[in-house]
């Protein structure tokens, strides 16, 4: 290939990968009307229900998190259960306060030392699971911050109509939730939170359309029956203490062991801490690494959603020409409406108004970021460096002397 002859391959290559962003965003269009015109489950089922809350150090925004789950408005019962793996963790002055602050919730502070695989959280969850009193679950991160009909639009999908569904015989095994991202300041926050709104929910929802259903659970929120959780591990949830992604196994096990996977008609909040471009760059491809391993064909498919950055890249090959000026405004035009769409739309993100001007060096660092995940299984994860392998963690050193 001749020197000149480079930037028209480019060009080339840029304008089938932009055409099939369109594609892409096409689909996530229609698979983001497909959910808002789903049928929604009644309101009414409120059986006993037990939170589970591992716990490790402090995160932003925890303390309101911890609050909103103990102002629910829901006719049954629940208890909240907190695992720390030492009372030396700070998280749990902050439960102990809970608990003086709230004295008409039931909330647990339980110690949980043992340790049996790499995933710190599964192995505190295995280890709160015994305290469960009720037979219904939900699971959901420290950083979750939840409206107070939170419960009662989770258990929704439970009620006995509602799950013996005649279109899918499956009864209802667990129940997640899309969530939006709170930026707390640095730019690197900020692009983690939009990217959650407009790259990844619209890539749940296309899974969703395209897959029939959901298959797997967003660690926002997993509720779950102990029915499914004993036919998914019959052997205990101790095995999952070795798996990354424990989220979506979790929901793939269920859906696997004959229950499906429903998306509550609620969205949660996380926080999104106030990255370093560094961690934000480490934390990035943890997770990017994780779906890759996860889902691997649909991982490959990710590229399209970075439109922006291909129709960027063709304005540049293409010396700024009239064609590819008109590519980018479409590409700009339909990355709008996925952002309005979805993130405005369906998650209630409000940030993303404010920050429609990081769309294009968002779309720029996500695509850099899933060419680099290819480079190694290797991953960090609270300052632990891990390699991935079939969805499992290993040590590094381990591996290496594998």
């Amino acid at each position: 290939m001749t020197t000149h002859m480079f930037p028209t391959v480019i060009a080339a290559i840029t304008t089938l990968l932009t055409f099939a962003g369109f594609g892409f965003y096409l689909i996530a269009i229609w698979s983001a009307r497909a959910f808002l015109r789903r049928p929604r489950f009644p309101i009414g089922f409120a059986p006993p229900v037990t939170i589970l809350k591992p716990l490790r150090g402090i995160d932003p925004g925890m303390a309101e998190a911890f609050a909103s789950h103990c102002r629910q408005e829901y006719p049954g019962d629940y208890e909240i259960l907190f695992g720390v793996s030492s009372l030396d963790d700070p998280a749990a002055a902050g439960v102990q306060q809970l608990q003086a602050e709230y004295p008409e919730c039931s909330i647990r502070l339980i110690v949980c030392p043992e340790n049996p695989g790499p995933n710190g959280k599964i192995s505190v969850v295995a280890q709160l699971l015994p305290h469960a009193r009720y037979d219904y679950l939900v699971l959901n991160d420290s950083d979750i911050h939840v409206s107070p009909h939170y419960l009662a639009r989770v258990l929704a999908p439970f009620a006995p109509q509602a799950s013996a569904n005649p279109a899918n015989a499956k009864p209802v095994g667990l129940v997640t939730a899309l969530y939006r991202g709170r930026a707390h300041g640095t730019l690197s926050s900020k692009f983690e939170a939009l990217g959650i709104s407009t790259d990844f929910m619209p890539s749940v929802l296309t899974a969703r359309f395209l897959e029939r259903g959901l298959h797997f659970g967003l660690g926002s929120t997993l509720a779950f029956s102990r029915t499914a959780l004993d036919a998914a591990f019959p052997d205990g949830l101790v095995p999952l203490a070795t798996y990354i992604a424990d989220d979506y196994q979790l929901g793939a096990h269920i859906d696997r062991a004959g229950f499906r996977v429903e998306l509550a008609a609620e969205v949660v909040e996380t926080s999104v801490p106030a990255y370093t471009f560094r961690s934000f760059v480490e934390h990035q491809l943890r997770w990017l690494r994780t779906v890759r391993d996860s889902r691997p064909a649909g991982y490959a498919g990710m590229a399209c959603a970075n439109l922006l950055a291909w129709a960027f890249l063709n304005l540049i090959a293409s010396g700024v020409s009239l064609f590819s000026i008109a590519l980018f405004c479409m590409a700009l035009l339909f990355r709008v409406c996925i952002a309005l769409g979805v993130g405005v739309g369906i998650v209630n993100d409000r940030q993303v108004l404010r920050d429609f001007w990081l769309l294009l060096p968002r779309d720029l660092t996500g695509l850099a970021l899933w060419a680099w995940s290819y480079a190694s299984d290797t991953v960090t994860w609270r300052g632990e460096t891990f390699i991935v392998k079939k969805g499992r963690l290993f040590p590094k050193e381990q591996a290496s002397a594998q």
